[in-house]
């Protein structure tokens, strides 16, 4: 006599296996677009008002990121965070999906601020510092919240129209640079979202 699961657990099981399958899915573009303000925590370094404690609450309380130059600033202000969120600011790097194709900022700057897309190490590991630093341009935008698509093809090493190309399978970080800051100079973020 041979074992017959009865119909109902066949059917259960069923339901289960696509249920598990669909939830799959959905996670999946929900990580596809997932927003780096509201996710991941935020590093900051240079002369800045802020530090990192105060970015990050500030970023959980009221959603969004807010950095402001000290008074006659010497040296550069870099904001970072990392593609995939870590316990420190030199995590491994993501490797995003082919259909991945850009990324969406929200924000308001007085001053020209670079955006790099900071790649992994040769072997595809770590995020460590030095390398590769595909960017682009994020254009003064003083009274008012300005959004830009970027795609992933516009980040050239070294903002060079030939510049090498970012790989975007060993994405680090985004950093946010004002390489020459003036007392006062301020860049806020609403969200940062990969799609």
């Amino acid at each position: 006599m041979k074992n017959k699961m009865p119909v109902k657990i066949k059917s259960l099981l069923l339901l289960l296996v696509i249920g598990i399958f669909i939830s799959g899915f959905v996670s999946i573009e929900k990580d596809s677009e997932k927003d780096l303000v509201k996710t991941s925590t935020w590093y900051i370094a240079g002369p800045a008002l802020e530090n990192q404690e105060t970015i990050n609450r500030v970023r959980q309380e009221k959603g969004i990121i807010k950095v402001t130059a000290k008074d006659n600033p010497v040296g550069e202000i870099e904001l970072n965070v990392l593609i995939t969120d870590s316990n420190s600011n030199d995590g491994a790097p993501t490797n995003l999906s082919d259909n991945s194709k850009f990324v969406t900022i929200t924000y308001k700057s007085s001053h020209l601020i670079k955006l790099q897309a900071r790649e992994g190490n040769n072997e595809g590991t770590g995020c460590v510092h030095g390398g590769s630093h595909p960017r682009v341009d994020l254009k003064a935008s003083p009274k008012k919240f300005t959004t830009v698509k970027i795609p992933w093809s516009d980040f050239k090493q070294d903002g060079l129209p030939d510049g090498k190309l970012l790989d975007i399978h060993n994405l680090c970080k985004f950093n946010f640079v004002n390489y020459n800051p003036v007392s006062g100079a301020f860049l806020e973020i609403k969200s940062v979202v990969i799609k």
